[in-house]
C-alpha cells in the first residue's frame, strides 16, 4: 500500500515553506488543506478541537496512512534550545491523563489547552519529565489510534523553558486562530515588551527553519518508500 502521511499543523505559517508549490484548498471553517500527490498538510487552528478538524479534512482529501502532529512548541526541559527538534516517544494529554507512545523515540511532549507560561512549563517538566509542551499532539494521537494509523509528533522549540511573553493567550480566538494584528498593536503601545516580542519573532523564525528541514527529510523518507 502506498504510504501517504498527513501532516497536521495549527497555523499555515508553520508549514508555509514546506508547502510552496503545493495545491492549496481553503475549506469552510478556516480549514486549509495542501497536497502534492504524495502527502497532505492540513491546518485548522490551535487546540485539540481544531486539530481534530484538520485531521478530518486531511483524511477526506487523501487515503492517509500516518498522522504527523507538527509545529512550534514551548521548551519544558531547560537544556533544550530554540530550534531543537523534539520527536515524542510519549505524548501526554494534560487534561485527561491519556498517554500515547511511540517506541522509536524517548522525549515526552505534553498537550495542554492553553499557551503555557514559564510556571506551567516548569510544572510539566517536574510532573511528567516533559521535554516540551504544545496544544494539539494528544488530539492527533488519539485519532491516529482510533483509525489504526501510524503517529509521530515532530515539534521545533520556539521558546525556551525560561522564556515567556505575558498575555499571549488573550489573543487566541475561539476558533484557534491568533490575532496577530491585535497583538502587534498591544505590543507597540507597551515599549517594555519590545525586547521579548523581537526575541519571540526571531526565535520562531529560526525554529520554523529547523522544523521545515525536519519535515522535508521525513517526506523524503516517505517518497523513497513509495518508489
Amino acid at each position: 500500500m502506498k504510504q501517504c502521511p498527513a501532516i497536521i499543523a495549527a497555523l499555515p505559517r508553520e508549514v508555509s515553506a514546506l508547502v510552496k508549490g503545493w495545491e492549496r484548498r481553503q475549506l469552510p471553517g478556516r480549514v486549509v488543506v495542501y497536497s502534492d500527490g504524495h502527502a497532505v498538510v492540513a491546518c485548522a487552528g490551535m487546540g485539540s478541537a481544531r486539530a481534530s478538524l484538520a485531521v478530518e479534512a486531511a483524511m477526506a482529501a487523501m487515503p492517509v496512512t500516518a498522522l504527523l502532529s507538527v509545529g512550534l512548541a514551548g521548551g519544558c526541559d531547560p537544556a533544550l534550545r530554540v530550534g531543537e527538534i523534539v520527536r515524542a516517544g510519549v505524548v501526554v494529554d494534560a487534561q485527561t491523563g491519556e498517554r500515547f507512545s511511540n517506541s522509536q523515540f524517548k522525549q515526552v511532549l505534553v498537550s495542554t489547552p492553553a499557551i503555557a507560561s514559564v510556571h506551567e512549563k516548569s510544572r510539566l517538566q517536574a510532573s511528567y519529565c516533559a521535554a516540551a509542551v504544545d496544544m494539539e499532539a494528544a488530539a492527533v494521537a488519539r485519532l491516529a489510534r482510533a483509525h489504526d494509523l501510524n503517529f509521530q509528533a515532530i515539534k521545533a522549540i520556539s521558546d525556551e523553558a525560561d522564556f515567556e511573553v505575558e498575555g499571549l493567550a488573550r489573543f487566541a480566538t475561539a476558533d484557534g486562530q491568533f490575532r496577530e494584528a491585535a497583538f502587534a498593536l498591544h505590543a507597540t503601545l507597551r515599549p517594555a515588551m519590545w525586547g521579548k516580542v523581537i526575541a519571540l519573532a526571531r526565535n520562531s523564525s529560526g525554529a520554523l527553519v529547523a522544523l521545515t528541514a525536519a519535515l522535508e527529510a521525513e517526506l523524503d523518507w516517505y517518497r523513497r518508500g513509495a518508489k
